[in-house]
């Protein structure tokens, strides 16, 4: 079984590591994590159709998807980032459409 809090533990010490600030999000929020917007739509359409006979094998297909993409492509869901969160602190923190 996939081990995420340690995944977890390692992201936030990467990140405090590089000084990056980690902006809360609330457990129960009606609106996606910012991942939902940028990676997960491109999985789903990827893993479309798929099936998988183990659990590994679904593994090993997600992580090939990943070890694939481009640089560019998390530079984009960066930058969509930036600008959802404008979008948000001029809205006062209303939920913020595409």
């Amino acid at each position: 079984m996939f081990q995420s809090h340690g995944v977890a533990n390692l992201t936030q010490q990467w990140l405090q590591r590089y000084g990056w600030e980690i902006l809360p999000h609330p457990a129960h929020s009606p609106d996606p994590a910012p991942s939902d917007f940028h990676l997960f739509g491109p999985l789903k359409r990827h893993l479309g159709g798929m099936a998988f006979e183990t659990e590994d094998d679904l593994i090993s297909e997600v992580r090939n998807w990943f070890d694939n993409l481009d640089v560019d492509f998390f530079r984009v869901g960066f930058n969509s980032l930036l600008s959802r969160w404008k979008k948000c602190i001029d809205l006062h923190g209303d939920y913020v459409e595409k």
